[in-house]
Parts: structure tokens; C-alpha cells; sequence
């Protein structure tokens, strides 16, 4: 439902989701919603953010929220940048921008996949990139603002298979961290890094063994709902409380 477009008042923060159709992205899309909050929803597959807002349109209408699809391309700047200043536009501000988008295609280094490797440069930290510098100047000019990055346990660990997928994780874990010490007290910064969680991630990956080691090592995992609360958590603290780091992971993971 668009409060907006309907005149009634905006509630609860301008919340930006990129990679929302589907996972982690599709899940703090909702929760984000259904807590009363604006968001504003990017992915490529527009066809899956419009089955988003209207399957939660009557929880969302209940709070005050709303979900607003976008489409969206992170690998290209200028249209990260169009994502934010629209979202500008339409509700006078930007409160929030969730990094969330990302590609885990796994494989070892000698199946030499380069044209995968590349992938998951431009999706997992590009775009990033791109969204920290479309987004920041507005934060910056409005005097405040939150960045929360989904990175993953990958940030964290190596294993046979995930070398460039956690390369690229834990540079959006180093630039993240980086961004938090420069940007001003106003803006705050948090990294959230799940484990194995429900999602189409492994979907992407062709490597027969890494496909199957996957598989095994996907056999307890949590929903991304899960992920979503932990960005609620952040979200709802304080101006001057600041998360900076959120580890979620399946009990049963170690």
C-alpha cells in the first residue's frame, strides 16, 4: 500500500533493501515493513518484489509500512545511485540502506571459473561500493543515517571451495568496518555475518564438488528470518547505540 500516493503521513524510517527478492533480503524486507517502516525494495526480478508487497500488504497496511518495488542493479553505479536519490524523492529522506545483495558461485581455485570469480567481485563488493557512495552524502546532509551490510560467516572462515567468496565477504566486512570508524557518530554502521541460512545462494553454484559439499553442509540451516530479526535489533536501538557486529548462525554450526 502506498501511504504516500494515498496522503496519509509517513511512519516509522525509509529503509532500503537491496537484493530483496528472495532470502535474507525478501525476509528484512517484510520484517522491516510489518515493524511500520517505508521500504524500499531492489532487485533485477521485479516480478518477485510485486509478489512481495502485495502478499504482505495487509500486515504491512496494519503497522503503517509499506514495501515499494524498485528494480535494481547493483554491479551499476549509476543505477544504485538513481535507487537512493528516487527513494530520496519520494519520502524527503533516506534513514537506512541494507547491503544485502550478493552471489556465492563456490568452487576451488584450480577449476579456475574467472568469469564466477568476477561475479562475485562486482555483486558482493562493487555494489557495496556503489551503495556506500550513493547513499552517504545524503546521510551525511541530513545528519544521520545507518548502513547495515549482510556479509557472512565467510568473513570469518575459510574453507576448500569458498576462497573467493570469503575474499570478497570479508572485504565487505573490512570496508564496512572501515566505513564505521571514518563516517560521523551521526551515521551509524553495522555488519551482520549469518551462517547457513535458507536461501537461493547455492543455487548459483556449478562446480559439481562444491555442489555437493554444499549440499551436505547445508543440512541444518536457519530461516532467513532469523538474519531479518537480528536487522530489526539494530535498527531499533537508540540514536546513540550503535550494533556493529551481528554473527548468526545455526546451533548446530561450528
Amino acid at each position: 500500500m502506498n501511504h504516500e500516493a494515498a496522503g496519509a503521513p509517513i511512519t516509522g524510517k525509509v529503509v532500503l533493501v537491496t537484493g530483496a527478492s528472495s532470502g535474507i533480503g525478501e525476509a528484512i524486507a517484510a520484517r522491516s515493513a510489518g515493524a511500520g517502516h517505508q521500504v524500499v525494495a531492489g532487485a533485477r526480478r521485479t516480478d518477485r518484489l510485486r509478489e512481495l508487497a502485495e502478499r504482505t500488504e495487509q500486515a504491512t497496511a496494519a503497522s503503517g509500512g509499506g514495501i515499494h518495488p524498485v528494480r535494481l542493479d547493483v554491479t551499476d553505479r549509476d543505477d544504485v545511485a538513481a535507487f537512493v536519490e528516487t527513494a530520496r524523492e519520494r519520502f524527503g529522506r533516506v534513514d537506512v540502506l541494507v547491503s544485502n545483495a550478493g552471489v556465492m558461485p563456490l568452487s576451488r581455485l584450480d577449476s579456475l571459473l574467472v568469469d564466477e570469480w568476477d561475479r562475485m567481485i562486482d555483486v558482493n563488493v562493487r555494489g557495496l561500493l556503489h551503495g556506500i557512495a550513493a547513499a552517504l552524502p545524503h546521510f551525511t546532509a541530513q545528519g544521520g543515517g545507518h548502513f547495515v551490510t549482510i556479509a557472512s560467516i565467510g568473513a570469518h572462515q575459510v574453507v576448500p571451495t569458498s576462497a573467493v567468496y570469503s575474499g570478497t565477504k570479508y572485504a565487505a566486512w573490512a570496508i564496512t568496518e572501515g566505513l564505521r570508524q571514518e563516517a560521523d557518530p551521526s551515521i551509524r554502521v553495522t555488519t551482520v555475518s549469518p551462517g547457513v541460512v535458507t536461501s537461493e545462494l547455492a543455487d548459483s553454484i556449478t562446480d559439481p564438488g562444491a555442489a555437493e559439499a554444499m549440499h551436505a553442509y547445508r543440512r541444518h540451516a536457519i530461516a532467513p528470518e532469523a538474519i531479518a530479526e537480528a536487522v530489526s535489533y539494530a535498527l531499533d536501538q537508540p540514536d546513540d547505540v550503535d550494533v556493529n557486529e551481528i554473527v548468526v548462525r545455526p546451533a548446530r554450526q561450528r
